[in-house]
């Protein structure tokens, strides 16, 4: 053991105060939580994203389509293939 590891097995930390001790919560029985079930015959599923699956109208497809296609032109295939790892 060098000289750093011997000072620090040697200090020791001061005790906490006896004012700040944690007090405890009691738990109502009125207000449990529960785990969600989403099961059939279940909770209600929670509302997803669903954007990316919609049938987006034609201008929209095809102005994505475009500027995916420019990206594309810009950069080779054979340079491009490093970009994704």
């Amino acid at each position: 053991m060098g000289k750093a590891a011997k000072a620090k097995a040697g200090k020791k930390v001061a005790a906490a105060p006896l004012g700040d001790k944690k007090k405890k919560t009691k738990n109502n029985p009125l207000f449990e939580k529960t785990p969600k079930n989403f099961k059939l015959g279940g909770d209600i599923q929670p509302r997803r994203d669903l954007t990316r699956f919609v049938r987006w109208p034609q201008y929209i497809r095809l102005q994505r389509m475009k500027k995916i296609m420019l990206l594309r032109l810009k950069m080779p295939p054979a340079i491009n293939q490093f970009n994704s790892t």
